[in-house]
């Protein structure tokens, strides 16, 4: 159950032919996907929320402790990413330095994230688009809008095209995805820049006053909605003052959800030792800053208790009376979210993969498509499963388990990279984490931190993904496992 995969085999695994995925990515092209990802409803959303409810003007800070917490994530990545560059990110990872069964536990917590994360989007951008056409008098069919729009059975027809038509993008290969990403993701800063450039001819001063507001107790909470932290240790979470920049951070964690995509490229990356590391971190950077320069206009344009929960940016636009910057704002949240699903769609298909070429998942799906050298069986398999997801299921409240996913993998990865350091030191490593073990102990130490503020409910539900992953391994994983047949 803990025997480990050497990095030279996993290496070796990419040079067969039928299971090897065609190299056309740069830093340029990862640092596109990572700024593609990361920059989705969590800028146009999150801020307003935030602002509002938990931290006031202070907001900013929030996004700067949330970007500190993913930055000692970012670094471990790093390290591995581009001393295993391979197809499957933490999964991949953790083999290499923590077992087999570890292994498995995070890819299949990642196979959750990543379906999860992409229907969810998908679900977003088709409300998006909604709201759009209902501008232009425009209206789709209630039963066509999706269960949460409808009365009685709905099915949203616009997220299940969306996923199909990205399904398709991501078959045909990389280099276009990488350009589809390209061009909406220039559009999508775009209008983040226009959001802080005009919003700076709108702020008043008064407005940050107080900047840090006096705490407030949280509505205390109860039972399966309580965060984990208040039924472990008893302590409840604060509104407002500087605890309540913390309990913040881990609500805007969820803006920063993705950045983590990128490692899964590595093994389609033509120079993944240089080019990783700089995909990897430079997204991280380029988003914080753009994170903390909308928060704090936004709260210097509109009182932070003024603001709105549904659309904060483009709503402080029309309290301002610039209604024109309001609908620019919806359509660059529309054409955002593409980006989003996309990544998340392809971070999926390559955890799939990788796991299937260990034999870990059956084979079938580890060959890549002849012409284009891509992974189309299992691109196509769960794209279409997403899309039928995305299509008939309302699934807000099960987003929480994309956020608690995402942190287990920072965990993990960020235990991988000590113990890696001593049982392989003689690894050449192009990019190395620094202050180890120190900085990996403290990325551990933040993730957990934001996953007990958590509520238990999504606790529960992770736990129960988790014991069935458990249950397939044993099933048919360990007994299929190409490593373990090799050593029999």
């Amino acid at each position: 159950m803990f025997r480990t995969k050497s990095v030279e085999q996993s290496i070796l695994d990419t040079e067969e032919p039928e299971h090897a995925l065609k190299k056309s990515l740069s830093a340029l092209d990862l640092t596109v996907f990572g700024v593609g990802v990361i920059i989705g409803t969590g800028i146009f959303v999150l801020t307003g929320k935030v602002a509002k409810e938990t931290a006031g003007p202070a907001t900013a800070i929030a996004f700067v402790v949330a970007g500190v917490v993913c930055a000692l994530a970012a670094l471990c990545y790093a390290e591995f990413a581009s001393t295993v560059p391979v197809a499957g990110s933490a999964y991949t990872f953790s083999y290499a330095s923590l077992g087999e069964l570890v292994a498995w536990i995070i890819g299949w917590d990642l196979v959750l994230e990543f379906a999860l994360g992409t229907a969810v989007v998908a679900v977003g951008w088709s409300g998006y688009v909604r709201s759009l056409m209902d501008n232009v008098n425009w209206t789709m069919p209630e039963v066509l809008s999706g269960p949460d729009a409808a009365e009685g059975f709905g099915f949203d027809l616009l997220a299940f095209i969306l996923v199909l038509i990205l399904t398709v993008i991501l078959v045909i290969g990389m280099k276009l995805s990488a350009r589809v990403t390209s061009v909406v993701v220039a559009i999508k800063v775009g209008v983040v820049l226009m959001v802080i450039i005009a919003g700076l001819f709108f702020i008043k001063a008064e407005n940050y006053k107080p900047f840090i507001p006096p705490s407030e107790k949280q509505p205390a909470g109860s039972g399966w909605d309580a965060p984990m932290v208040q039924l472990i240790f008893g302590y409840e979470p604060t509104n407002f003052g500087v605890m309540g920049i913390f309990t913040a951070a881990s609500i805007v964690f969820f803006a920063f959800i993705g950045f983590d995509v990128v490692a899964t490229a590595a093994e389609e990356t033509k120079l993944p030792q240089r080019d990783m590391p700089r995909g990897i971190l430079g997204s991280l950077i380029i988003c914080t800053v753009l994170y903390v320069a909308v928060s704090i206009v936004v709260t210097g344009m509109q009182h932070y208790s003024e603001l709105s929960v549904s659309a904060p940016l483009a709503d402080a636009f029309k309290a301002t009376g610039h209604p024109f910057y309001a609908g620019l704002i919806s359509f660059g949240a529309a054409v955002g979210l593409t980006t989003v699903c996309m990544i998340l769609l392809l971070g999926q298909t390559r955890v799939f993969f990788a796991m299937s070429r260990d034999g870990l998942l059956p084979r079938f799906f580890s060959r890549t498509h002849p012409r284009f050298k891509t992974p189309y069986r299992p691109t196509i398999l769960l794209g279409v499963v997403i899309a039928i997801i995305a299509g008939f299921t309302s699934i807000d409240e099960l987003a929480t388990l994309v956020n608690i996913g995402t942190l287990f993998a920072f965990v993990v990865v960020a235990l991988g990279v000590p113990v890696l350091r001593r049982t392989r030191p003689d690894l050449p490593r192009a990019f190395r984490t620094p202050w180890v073990p120190v900085l990996p102990i403290a990325s551990v130490a933040a993730s957990v931190w934001l996953m007990l503020n958590l509520p238990v409910e999504t606790w529960v539900r992770f736990a129960g993904w988790m014991a069935l992953g458990v249950v397939i391994y044993f099933v048919y994983g360990r007994s299929h496992s190409r490593l373990g047949r090799e050593g029999r």
